[in-house]
């Protein structure tokens, strides 16, 4: 599919299916997610700008690599966007976190926002939006609606799984945004669940159900 890199390394398949058991506990499901996670945004950040600058090691001179430009920004929406958070904290501690508070709508699927904070500077980092499920789409859309009002421009999306519906609905209002994820799954129920998917995430996560 145009625009979406399905990240198939062995370990994340792995870890995806021993998620997906019913009987993972909310332990393991938490640690599996923060383990993906850091597999995931390892291949996000993939292609990110190096400039070389002149280091002294031990034994001598030398000229080497480092990121270049600003620092990158995590957006992560909230509440299930933390398990995901962590992980990719650990791989990049220096990022910028924005929270977008938003939930889905029982009746309408649509979303809608109870929280936003971002750095100002947004049109100058790469942004990348984290949320383990892309359902029906609705989510990510209006975060990134949000975030391109704030000025970003180069924004990427992150999630765990994926169904059709989602991806066809983010990138028919948002065709410039590329997606990283572990999976792309059958569709979605009646409720906008996606199948066979993992469950709800936030829930599972924090033993809420």
């Amino acid at each position: 599919m145009k625009g979406v890199t399905v990240v198939d390394h062995p370990l994340v398949q792995h870890k995806l299916t021993l998620m997906r058991k019913k009987d993972a506990s909310t332990k393991s499901f938490r640690e599996l997610l923060r383990e993906v996670a850091t597999l995931l945004c390892y291949e996000v950040t993939r292609d990110l700008e190096l400039e070389t600058v002149e280091i002294e090691t031990p034994l001598t001179a030398t000229a080497a690599p480092v990121l270049a430009g600003k620092k990158l920004v995590f957006a992560n929406i909230l509440r299930s966007g933390g398990g995901l958070l962590e992980g990719m904290l650990d791989l990049v501690p220096a990022a910028r976190v924005a929270h977008i508070g938003l939930y889905r709508d029982p009746a309408t699927l649509g979303a809608v926002e109870y929280y936003f904070k971002a750095p100002q500077d947004l049109a100058e980092r790469l942004v990348i939006v984290i949320d383990p499920m892309l359902a029906t789409g609705n989510t990510a859309v209006a975060a990134v609606d949000r975030l391109k009002e704030q000025g970003a421009v180069a924004i990427r999306l992150v999630c765990l799984v994926a169904a059709p519906q989602g991806l066809e609905t983010l990138h028919g209002r948002h065709p410039d945004v590329p997606v990283w994820t572990a999976a792309i799954d059958d569709g979605l129920n009646d409720h906008g669940y996606i199948l066979p998917g993992v469950g709800d995430a936030g829930d599972r996560m924090y033993g809420t159900k």
